[in-house]
Formats: structure tokens, sequence, C-alpha cells
């Protein structure tokens, strides 16, 4: 697994894992978290890319990115049936799960903020 030193690093340099163990690791690492399932040749995949980073440093979630096909087993736990697949993780814990194609980072915001304010209350 690619770790960075500090969180902000992390935010501008996003982790990238290969297993089901390196995920879990990351996530239980840190409060919020963003998972973004692709695959390798997604077009929709690569153009969210930059999205998911730029907003993942200005809502301060953690962003951690794995190509589904590298780790079957994240298919199945996460349901994956379309990619990109994005799963926000609040202290460790699935909170929301979004595979809608393109998202613009506005609306990706809004989910975020959404559901970290709702798994706060």
């Amino acid at each position: 697994m690619e770790r960075t030193p500090s969180d902000t690093d992390e935010r501008e340099h996003p982790a990238r894992v290969t297993s089901e163990a390196d995920l879990d690791q990351f996530v239980e690492s840190h409060d919020r978290t963003l998972l973004m399932l692709y695959t390798d040749g997604c077009g929709i995949c690569a153009s969210m890319e930059p999205v998911v980073s730029n907003v993942s440093r200005e809502t301060g979630v953690s962003l951690v990115f794995a190509n589904a096909r590298e780790d079957p087993p994240l298919i199945e736990r996460f349901d994956v049936r379309s990619v990109p697949t994005l799963v926000l993780f609040v202290g460790g814990e699935v909170v929301a799960r979004l595979a809608d194609g393109f998202v613009p980072g506005e609306e990706l915001t809004a989910w975020i903020d959404e559901h970290t304010s709702q798994s706060a209350t």
C-alpha cells in the first residue's frame, strides 16, 4: 500500500491499495475515507480521479483508490456492478455508496457533507 507521511499529503497524493487487507488498514487509520473503486481503461473513472482528488482536499476526507479487478473480494464486498463506485466510510463504517457514473464536484461534495453530518448526529 502506498502511504504518505501526513493526512494533508494523502489528500494531495491519494493512496492506492491493491488488496482488501490494505484497504481495511487504510480505513481504520482515518476518521473519514472516500474509496473510489475503478478499473483500468474506464474513461469515466479516469475523468473522476481529479474530481474526487479535489473534493478530498476541499472536504478533508482521506482518499483511496482501488482497482476492483485486482482484488475480486472487493467486487462482492461493495456490490460493484459498475465503475466508478464510490464508498464513504466514517469511523471505519460504510455510511454511503454511490455508483452513478460521472459526478460533478459540487454534487460529490454535497453527498459527502450529507452523509458525514448524518453520521455525526
